[in-house]
Order: structure tokens, then C-alpha cells, then sequence
């Protein structure tokens, strides 16, 4: 069975739906949503994890499935498109995912058990191996999802993922900003590690059975000073243990990221150095899958990048414009093959 799976942060789409949940009419919020429309359109997915979704309110009076399904009507996307969400986050962009009920079925399962460390619930973690456990808690709990075939037959498990921001957003020193980064770090440590340790008990339960961690990680493959400083990435805790090769991880990238002038290569999103003004291309949306998936035909859907082959690369430039507009990240997208 081949997927073409991907993942995109769509950039508070929140904003394009108003406090009743119907989608804004105003010139700006329609030009938006169209674009994100034209980009998933030509990813044509099977299965698209949604960073930065529209919200859910506790009284029910908004579901982000429910606003992405009639965004999706509204701008004629595959008419078997259907949209699932889990915990509700403690802000206003949920994680979500749409899905083809004419290929998959697909339903947020999340674990409830105490012992197992459910994301809506906190949990301790030791982020730095000093022997000082603390409490941690998923700001977005991670979307668990169980994948089906048509039969019923669970075929994979995925996790949609939008951890912790790095960045600091306070007016403050440089005492203050080591002290906020050295925290954050931490909690974006502890976010990956327990969605980690979910893996593993996935992995251990039935080995065969495939596994992938899309989102936006934000973080990348142990170059940046923090990384260095405390000599491992959030990604790198993902990609599992070297002692237990058989549950790690893979980015579907397969070739090691590269360095240059501008940033990152490849690159999903760009930033401004708080310190120097500089900005940044960067590599933090992720798709990480098992071993025994098959994948082939990867895509970063950044306008600015070369592609390989040609007829990819003029595709992506053709939605330039609507790549810029609809957001401030580019998706990823990959076919895999499931065993």
C-alpha cells in the first residue's frame, strides 16, 4: 500500500475563520486560504498533518475538524477529504490532520493509561542527564493517530507533532535571554523525549508495525550552539537510540542537511537572528518514519531551493506566489511504502 503522506504548518489558520467558525470573507483572509488550498492541492496528499490548525473551544462552539472540512468544501479540495483532532492545546492552533476516507481510515487514539504517559497529562522528565528529574507538559498535545486500511486493518501509527519554540519574545538582557534559552531548550527536550518514549512502546508492541513523527520539530540536527552545548538536537532524541537500531527513526530526507551562507539546505522556513538581525533559512519541519517504510519521491516545496528532476522544480516554482502567501513555513511530502 503507497501514501503520498505530508506535513505543513500552515501559519495560525485560526485567523482565517471568524468567533463563530465560518471562514472570513475580507479580500486578505480569502487570498490566504485560497493559497493554502492551490498548495494542497498540487501535494495532493493522502495524508496531511495540519500544524497550526484552526482552534477548539472548550464549549464546543468551534472544532478545528469541523472549520478544516469546510474549508475544504469551500475551495473544492478531494470531495472524500475528512479532518481529525485530538487534545485540545492551551492556545489557538490545534493539530490536526486531513485524510482520504476513499483510501484510509484514520482516527486520533490516544493512550489514556497513567503509566504511559498520556500528552494531555504532565510528566517528568530528565532533559539533561543529571540525575534532576522535573514536570514538563505538552503546550500542544501531539495528535496520536492510528491509520487504517479500508478493511479495518491497522496499517500505521503517526504522530503529529508541534513542539516548543526556541525563541525569545521578551524585551531582556543578556543574563535574562541565556537563562529563557537554556529553559526553553529544556522543554523542547522534554516534549521530544516523551514523544519518544511513545515510539518505543508503539515499537515494542509490534515491531512490524510502521511508524512516522511529521511536524513542525522546531529544531534540527545538532548544529546550532545549544545543540552543541548540551550534545544532542531535539530531532536526534526523535530518531531514537543507537543501542536500539531497530526503532530508530529516519528523516526521509535521507541526505544530511548543509550549511551555507543563507542558512540551511534543505530549508522549510526562514528566521531572524534575535542578536545579529540576520535571516535564516532553517530546516524545522520534519517527516521521521521506521525502518520498514518505503519511501521515495520527497519533496520540500520551497520555491527558492534547486530540485531534482526538473519537471519537480518547475512545479514548485508555478506556486511560487501562493507558497509565499499562504505561509510562513513550506510542507514536506513523501510517498511511502507500507509493508
Amino acid at each position: 500500500m503507497k501514501l503520498n503522506i505530508a506535513v505543513y504548518n500552515m501559519e495560525w489558520m485560526v485567523r482565517l475563520f471568524d468567533r463563530q467558525g465560518q471562514l472570513r470573507t475580507d479580500n486578505e483572509s480569502q487570498q490566504r486560504a485560497e493559497s493554502l488550498a492551490e498548495v494542497v492541492r498540487a501535494i495532493d496528499p493522502d495524508l496531511l498533518g495540519v500544524v497550526e490548525g484552526p482552534d477548539t473551544t472548550a464549549s464546543g462552539s468551534r472544532n478545528a475538524a469541523r472549520q478544516l472540512e469546510a474549508w475544504v468544501r469551500h475551495y473544492d479540495l478531494h470531495p472524500d477529504f475528512r479532518a481529525v483532532t485530538g487534545f485540545v492545546s492551551r492556545g489557538r492552533q490545534e493539530l490536526c490532520a486531513l485524510y482520504r476516507s476513499d483510501r484510509i481510515q484514520v482516527r486520533h487514539k490516544p493512550v489514556r493509561a497513567r503509566d504511559r504517559n498520556p500528552f494531555d497529562q504532565p510528566f517528568v522528565c530528565e532533559t539533561e542527564e543529571s540525575l534532576a528529574r522535573e514536570v514538563y507538559e505538552h503546550y500542544r498535545p501531539p495528535l496520536e493517530l492510528s491509520v487504517s486500511d479500508l478493511q479495518g486493518r491497522e496499517r500505521m501509527r503517526v504522530i503529529v507533532a508541534h513542539s516548543k519554540s526556541k525563541g525569545i519574545f521578551d524585551r531582556v538582557d543578556f543574563g535574562r535571554y541565556e537563562r529563557l534559552s537554556e529553559r526553553n531548550r529544556k522543554k523542547l527536550f522534554a516534549e521530544c523525549l516523551s514523544m519518544r518514549k511513545r515510539c518505543d512502546q508503539w515499537l515494542e508492541e509490534a515491531p512490524e508495525r510502521p511508524v512516522v513523527v511529521m511536524g513542525d520539530i522546531n529544531d534540527g540536527f545538532g548544529k546550532d550552539y545549544y545543540e552543541q552545548r548540551f550534545s544532542r538536537s531535539a530531532v536526534e532524541l526523535l530518531l531514537g537510540d543507537v543501542w536500539h537500531p531497530e526503532r530508530i527513526l529516519r528523516s526521509v530526507l535521507g541526505e544530511k542537511p548543509r550549511l551555507g551562507k543563507y542558512g540551511w539546505t534543505p530549508s522549510t522556513s526562514r528566521f531572524t537572528d534575535t542578536v545579529t538581525g540576520d535571516t535564516l533559512n532553517v530546516l524545522i519541519d520534519h517527516i521521521l518514519v521506521s525502518r520498514n517504510l518505503g519511501v521515495r519521491d520527497v519533496t520540500v516545496w520551497n520555491p527558492y531551493m534547486d530540485q531534482e528532476p526538473e519537471t519537480r522544480a518547475q512545479r514548485i516554482k508555478a506556486l511560487k506566489s501562493r507558497l509565499r502567501q499562504a505561509s510562513d513555513h513550506y510542507p514536506v511530502s513523501a510517498l511511502v511504502e507500507l509493508p
